[in-house]
């Protein structure tokens, strides 16, 4: 693998390090939304969704069009949406694998 790809990699999971942006980029995978329908889904203050949405497009995770005076944002790349649905698949992997660990140690202990 190159190094290039490397950074990207990297970069662009750096872009996804923020609980935050993850919910973003969920609110968005169900279509286009402006700041102000992301903030009231999320319950969030518009300065921090805008704050996000300004690292997600920086990052060319998210694209913003212009609407009269709104800007529309939707996920550039809808294999974001697949992304996101393999890391809940992850984690769920993941405490599969911790209950049973848990539940060996229970059954040890009895």
């Amino acid at each position: 693998m190159n190094i290039e790809l490397q950074e990207f990699k990297a970069d662009f999971f750096k872009a996804l390090a923020h609980p935050l942006r993850i919910r973003i980029l969920e609110t968005l995978a169900d279509g286009e939304k402006n700041v102000n329908e992301i903030q009231t889904i999320l319950g969030s203050e518009g300065s921090a969704v805008s704050q996000q949405l300004t690292v997600l497009r920086s990052k060319n995770i998210v694209f913003g069009k212009k609407d009269g005076n709104k800007v529309i944002y939707s996920l550039q790349d809808p294999k974001i949406v697949e992304l996101l649905n393999i890391a809940r698949e992850i984690f769920n992997n993941h405490l599969i694998n911790t209950k049973s660990m848990l539940d060996k140690m229970m059954d040890e202990h009895i």
